[in-house]
């Protein structure tokens, strides 16, 4: 193990010592080691241009096609990628009983194929489609597949990736493009995500609140926590009187909140805790 792990390690095995059922919170960082680009550098700042908004979507025809041109390229790169040794790590600490319940921000659904179970997807998850008018749920590869069917040109997969399967696509490209409409009904169809701007389904919120408030403490991994959907949960945390650890390594909007602050990658730091969990649980069996 690095020298330079080790002192968040310990600390991090303290904080968990006193904290047993953690409720963890992740966000995009999170799976930046999967190759999934983040919103945001290290100081909270947009890298790009800021993504389309729930309003723009529903009320802007030519939004949607751009939205829905550019995840054509962008899809197969959240479809394609796999989880890291953080998915990994935390789907091992559910399993020992340290992570009581995961709520995440992201919406490549990540965390459920590196095996963790207790998983809210606050922002919904982007391998479903849904449609605006009957409710009809579908596959996002299905609609994919229409895609391409109707948009032959869009196989040739150009442009930057961007985060959660966005990427780069000539306004001309966009312009042409044809929309698949609801096998059903003929209506809207929208991923099945929150957009900036929309609104959390009531349920999923008061899944979240009461598993905070049957955690003893939050971890939140990967996320500046600048999108308030996030940071209420550190708010709701200290209002409560629960410890809050945050592992990132740049800034966040919860940094005068928290009662541990670690910069460690992810990708390395947990791996580690559920390394040295594994180690005292199999050292008390001998025992």
């Amino acid at each position: 193990m690095s020298l330079t792990l080790q002192p968040d390690l310990d600390q991090l095995l303290a904080f968990r010592a006193a904290n047993p059922r953690l409720l963890v919170l992740t966000g995009a960082g999170i799976s930046a080691g999967s190759g999934i680009p983040t919103y945001r550098d290290r100081e909270g700042t947009w890298l790009r241009a800021a993504p389309i908004t729930h309003q723009e979507f529903l009320r802007d025809p030519a939004r949607r096609r751009r939205y829905w041109g550019r995840s054509a390229v962008g899809w197969p790169g959240v479809r394609d990628a796999r989880p890291n040794d953080a998915h990994r790590a935390l789907a091992r600490l559910e399993r020992a009983g340290a992570v009581a319940q995961l709520v995440t921000q992201n919406v490549d659904r990540l965390h459920q194929r590196a095996g963790s179970t207790r998983v809210i997807d606050l922002h919904g998850r982007l391998d479903r489609v849904v449609c605006l008018h009957c409710g009809r749920e579908d596959d996002r590869e299905a609609l994919q597949q229409r895609l391409l069917r109707d948009n032959p040109f869009l196989r040739e997969g150009r442009g930057d990736a961007r985060p959660d399967g966005d990427a780069e696509l000539p306004d001309a490209d966009i312009a042409r493009l044809r929309v698949p409409d609801c096998a059903q009904c003929g209506g809207v169809l929208m991923p099945d995500v929150v957009f900036f701007g929309g609104s959390i389904p009531a349920a999923r919120l008061t899944a979240c609140r009461e598993a905070l408030t049957a955690a003893d403490a939050l971890l939140v991994v990967g996320s500046s926590l600048q999108v308030y959907s996030g940071f209420r949960f550190c708010r709701d945390a200290a209002a409560a009187g629960k410890p809050i650890a945050l592992l990132n390594p740049g800034r966040t909007r919860a940094d005068d909140l928290a009662s541990l602050r670690l910069r460690s990658p992810a990708e390395a730091l947990l791996p580690a805790l559920a390394d040295a969990l594994a180690h005292v649980t199999a050292k008390a069996a001998t025992a």
